[in-house]
C-alpha cells in the first residue's frame, strides 16, 4: 500500500455524566474518520482524563489518575470493537494503566494501538514530565515498540518522548516511516516544544509525523484544567512534500479532525535520492564518541 489517508484529532475534553457520553463522542469521531476513508486515526495523550468527571474529584490527583486504570477493560473493548467494525487502525491516545507485577500501585502512561482485526499492542511513555513524576507518580517504561501494519512500520512517541531525538532515530533505522505523537499540553510553550520537536523528527529522519492534541478544558479537574493544542500531519522538508513541511493542521484550540494523504513511496524515494539525506548521513552514536575532541581556548 503506497498511499494511505490518516486523521489526527484535536480532541475536545468536556464534562460527562456517564461512560456512554464518552463512548458516543469516541464513536462519532471514529465513524467520521471511516467516512473519509482513513486508514489510521490518532487520538491524543490523556484524552481519557475526561472520565475523571465521573469521579469524586476532591481526592488527590495521584489517586484520581490511578482510578482510571479500572476503565481499561471497557476502553479496550470500545476501541477494539470500533477498529474491527470500521477496518481502521486506531492509535487510541493514552490511559494510565497498572501493568507492573512488582508494584501493584504503579501506573504507566500507556498508548494502545489497535489494528483492523481488533487486536492491539501498546507503547508506554518512556520519559516522564515533572508533573507526571512529582505529582502523579506515573512511572516510565524503557522499551520502544515498532508496530507492523499493512502499510509499513509505525512508532509512537508519547508527547514528551518526541523531545528526545534518539527514540525517533532508532525507529527510523528500523524502517519506521510514520511516527505517531499523541500529546496533552496545557499552555502554548508546552505545545510548541512538542510541535517543534515533532517537525524536527520529520526532517532529520525523513518520516511522516502525525501529531494529535487535546483542546478545551475541565476546570474542575486539575490534570486538564487548561489545554492548548493543534493537530498536524508533518512531512520532511523537500521538494516532493508540502511547501512548509505541513501536510495538514487545524486551527489552535478548536474541536476538529485534520486529514491528509501520505505517499509512502515518495517518502522511501526521498531517503534514497532527496536533496539531502539526513537519515543516511547521520553519524552513529558510537562513531560520535570517536570524533569528539575537546579544544581548549585560552
Amino acid at each position: 500500500m503506497n498511499r494511505i489517508r490518516v486523521a489526527s484529532l484535536q480532541y475536545f475534553v468536556r464534562p460527562i455524566t456517564s461512560f456512554d457520553q464518552f463512548r458516543n463522542q469516541v464513536v462519532g469521531l471514529v465513524e467520521t474518520a471511516a467516512d473519509y476513508k482513513c486508514h489510521m486515526l490518532v487520538f491524543p495523550e490523556y484524552f481519557t482524563l475526561q472520565l475523571l468527571t465521573l469521579e469524586d474529584i476532591r481526592r488527590p490527583i495521584d489517586e484520581l489518575v490511578r482510578s482510571l486504570s479500572k476503565e481499561r477493560d471497557r476502553y479496550v473493548e470500545l476501541m477494539s470493537g470500533l477498529a474491527r467494525k470500521h477496518k481502521i487502525y486506531i492509535a487510541a491516545g493514552t490511559l494510565p494503566c497498572n501493568g507492573d507485577p512488582d508494584d501493584k500501585t504503579a501506573v504507566h502512561n500507556q498508548c494502545f494501538f489497535f489494528g483492523p482485526s481488533g487486536a492491539y499492542e501498546s507503547q508506554c511513555k518512556i520519559h516522564m514530565t515533572r508533573f507526571e513524576r512529582e505529582e502523579w507518580f506515573v512511572k516510565p517504561r524503557n522499551e520502544l515498540r515498532i508496530m507492523e501494519t499493512n502499510f509499513g512500520r509505525v512508532a509512537i512517541n508519547v508527547c514528551y518522548d518526541v523531545e528526545f531525538p534518539e527514540l525517533a532515530r532508532v525507529a527510523a533505522r528500523e524502517g519506521v516511516t510514520i511516527l505517531v505523537v499523541p500529546s496533552c499540553t496545557d499552555d502554548r510553550q508546552g505545545f510548541l516544544r512538542v510541535r517543534y520537536c515533532a517537525q524536527a523528527r520529520a526532517i532529520e529522519n525523513q518520516m511522516y509525523v502525525v501529531h494529535s492534541s487535546t483542546v478545551g478544558s475541565l476546570p474542575m479537574v486539575p490534570a486538564v484544567s487548561l489545554n492548548y493544542g493543534q493537530a498536524s500531519i508533518l512531512t520532511p522538508s523537500d521538494f516532493p512534500f508540502s511547501r512548509d513541511g505541513i501536510l495538514a493542521e487545524g486551527l489552535p484550540n478548536q474541536e476538529t479532525m485534520v486529514i491528509g494523504e501520505l505517499n509512502l513511496e515518495t517518502l522511501i524515494d526521498s531517503r534514497e535520492s532527496g536533496t539531502v539525506l539526513p537519515l543516511r548521513d547521520s553519524v552513529a552514536s558510537a562513531e560520535v564518541k570517536k570524533i569528539v575532541e575537546i579544544a581548549k581556548v585560552a
